[in-house]
């Protein structure tokens, strides 16, 4: 497929001036409406200006090796269920009256329709006359730029904090008594600089902030990939508002989210790997380095399961009669991008039966697992980790869910729940302690894009300017996400690095790693410079940062040293089977119609799925294949049963050798693995047979609506 890329369409905009100022935590109050395909409510921002974080920054390693004890040593508390009410229902019109503070444990009864009548409007900013830098600039007012797309915002505020009673005591400064900006900004950086263990109480006054008066409307405008904010006479980001409300709501055009229907055909929503990350969910900051918090407030019909990429396993609270409520959290700072939500109406699947030998036992460390499994420092910033306790520690299975449309309930059954527990056992075993304290498993869509994973890195991304913006090169082009090269090397240089280095010295490797830079942004380099510095001199063999790069990373095509092993590995037994079957195939093909009674029936041997995809791959070299050769094959093999990756080649040779009584299973595979069978509508349309032809272009009518965007944009292209 030929990349043409046009720089003006196909790098994708950071915005965020998080060089000024960063987000620290998030407070989303919002409710799902499947009917309008909207999603609305308020995001409550707690900011921290530049001069702060730019000198915790700094510091962090020192605070913590020099404070460890009081800092960075603490147990995981049990998870707590802070109920937050419906923040929507104050603004900055109310009195101080009609506030009801929510104290621990309280559940606030108020206002339990939810509505609001703000009506949608922009505040009157040029564009043009603040695109200039966002930090001090002279007499101008300070920006607050956050990265938003395809969103209709409604309204902005700076928020009452000094309201919520009881906060007056994070203000150190005995000479602030007057409610001002300055006391209000006080109570947030010591809001968000309190203790790790605190957190329960961090976000319980998160909570009822967010639900505090507001106190004053704020200038905003919107572009296509922003949201800018300033307040009048606030010059730097010192003075701008550190706690503000945004009330919005999203678009059903919006390429933050997918609307789509479930394998039992029931209305569904869940974040995609969207090219554009969350932006069009909510306004934030985008760049990796904003590492932030947050707790959220979902409303949906009481049909509707609502999961979120939270810390704990909530459960629906009922607010009237067709209404749920759930709340999640997250006290780990972590890239805006990994925020994910779902909601359908999906069943929990739980084990029928569940004895002790299903599941695997915690026992004692071996010697080598006690040389990473220790309760240290850490050098993140500081946040309740795991691996500061010790029954975190050695906990090999941690608690999960699964859940699953009706119609794969059995499947799920039989299947999926009984692979979890080792596979979270294996997970602990090579890697150490789980960084999340739980797990939820969703069986997603057909549609769900699972090669549009990839998300922005700092070193993707172009020139940075004073304020933090940036770009992500080509991040905008629908084709990149469809390229699987870059996947395939990283994996064959793992697997490279395994080899070389040998599986004791590798996996012990790989659990220092994780446990030296969890909680932490981290880059290619930092993974190769240390591997390079714990491993014995006589193992390296010239291993280093600079050639690994050139010949895995900066060099087109398959690496030298993969060609090496690839000559290698074609004499392992496995694929020595393998080819000794593609012999007998082609044997068979070669055959005429009409056999000799005396010649003996091929008998062919029992094939892993990874060998049966080496198998096709080998016979997708051969020029022609006979209906009666393919019809064989799909018999001996049952390949319409097997995984995806093998059916995905089934596919292509029914596409290649024109074998029409096949169709249907192409037909099958277009629709039950929409982001693999974009390369087969190519493939289709390629071989320039119209029967082939008509058949792709049915298959996206059938389709298209159900489609991730981008999938269906790109196949568009090709079809017409």
């Amino acid at each position: 497929m030929d990349i043409q890329l046009d720089p003006a369409r196909d790098d994708l905009p950071l915005m965020a001036n998080t060089s000024h100022i960063l987000v620290k935590h998030y407070v989303l109050d919002l409710d799902v409406d499947f009917e309008s395909q909207v999603i609305e409510g308020t995001i409550v921002l707690f900011l921290e200006d530049g001069n702060r974080f730019k000198k915790q920054n700094s510091s962090i390693k020192e605070a913590c090796q020099s404070e460890s004890n009081k800092a960075c040593k603490f147990g995981m508390p049990e998870p707590c269920h802070i109920p937050v009410t419906n923040a929507r229902t104050f603004s900055s019109e109310m009195e101080y009256s009609d506030f009801a503070i929510c104290s621990k444990g309280e559940k606030d009864t108020s206002d339990k329709d939810g509505n609001h009548d703000n009506q949608e409007h922009a505040s009157g900013i040029s564009s043009s006359k603040y695109c200039c830098d966002t930090g001090n600039h002279g007499s101008e007012d300070f920006l607050l730029v956050l990265d938003c797309c395809d969103l209709s915002v409604l309204k902005v505020e700076e928020v009452d904090v000094a309201a919520v009673p009881g906060l007056e005591k994070f203000t150190r400064s005995p000479e602030l008594t007057v409610v001002s900006e300055e006391f209000r900004n006080q109570i947030v950086r010591e809001l968000v600089t309190l203790p790790a263990n605190r957190w329960r109480e961090q976000l319980d006054y998160y909570a009822c902030c967010s639900q505090a008066p507001g106190c004053g409307d704020l200038l905003f405008d919107t572009d296509t990939w922003s949201l800018q904010i300033r307040k009048t006479g606030a010059q730097t980001a010192t003075d701008f508002p550190h706690a503000i409300r945004i009330w919005y709501k999203t678009k059903p055009e919006g390429r933050s989210v997918t609307w789509t229907s479930d394998q039992s055909g029931r209305p569904c929503v869940y974040t995609v790997g969207s090219p554009i990350n969350n932006r069009a969910l909510f306004p934030c900051q985008e760049p990796p380095v904003a590492m932030s918090t947050w707790q959220a407030t979902v409303r949906a019909a009481a049909s509707f399961v609502v999961l979120m990429s939270g810390e704990n396993s909530a459960k629906p609270t009922q607010l009237w009669e067709g209404c749920s409520s759930w709340y999640y959290y997250v006290t780990m700072p972590m890239p805006a991008s990994t925020f994910t939500i779902a909601v359908g109406c999906w069943t929990e699947m739980k084990m029928e039966t569940c004895s002790s030998n299903d599941l695997a036992t915690e026992g004692p460390f071996s010697p080598s697992e006690a040389d990473f499994r220790h309760v240290g420092v850490c050098s993140h910033t500081e946040y309740p980790c795991r691996f500061q306790n010790a029954s975190a520690t050695t906990q090999e299975i941690i608690p999960h869910r699964v859940f699953a449309p009706v119609c794969l309930t059995g499947a799920c059954q039989e299947t999926l729940l009984r692979l979890i527990p080792p596979c979270l056992s294996a997970a602990h075993s090579v890697l150490g302690t789980h960084p999340f304290s739980r797990l939820d498993v969703l069986i997603v869509p057909a549609n769900f894009p699972s090669l549009g994973m990839a998300r922005p890195s700092k070193d993707k991304t172009g020139h940075t300017s004073d304020s933090g913006a940036s770009v992500i090169k080509h991040g905008l082009n629908l084709e990149k996400i469809f390229m699987q090269v870059h996947y395939l090397k990283g994996y064959f240089l793992l697997r490279f690095l395994a080899k070389r280095l040998g599986d004791e010295t590798y996996f012990s490797f790989l659990r220092k790693f994780v446990h030296t830079f969890h909680g932490q942004l981290i880059l290619s380099q930092d993974f190769l410079q240390m591997l390079l510095e714990n491993i014995p001199e006589e193992k390296r063999l010239e291993l280093s940062v600079e050639n690994i790069y050139q010949d895995w990373l900066e060099s087109s095509g398959i690496p030298k040293p993969l060609q090496r092993e690839r000559r290698s590995r074609a004499e392992c037994g496995l694929a020595r089977q393998v080819r000794a079957e593609v012999t007998k195939w082609i044997r068979v093909n070669r055959r005429p119609r009409k056999r000799k009674r005396r010649e003996k029936e091929e008998v062919f041997e029992k094939l892993l799925p990874d060998q049966l995809v080496l198998l096709l791959e080998h016979l997708l070299e051969q020029k022609t294949l006979s209906p009666r050769t393919l019809q064989s094959l799909q018999r001996t093999y049952h390949l319409q049963d097997q995984d995806a990756e093998v059916r995905h080649r089934w596919c292509e040779l029914i596409v290649k050798h024109k074998f029409t009584k096949a169709y249907k299973s192409v037909e099958r595979f277009l629709q039950e693995d929409q982001a693999m069978g974009v390369y087969l509508y190519g493939e289709l349309m390629v071989s320039e047979d119209a029967r082939q032809q008509q058949l792709a272009r049915r298959c996206f009518e059938w389709t298209k609506e159900q489609m991730d965007r981008s999938s269906a944009q790109v196949v568009a292209e090709m079809l017409f």
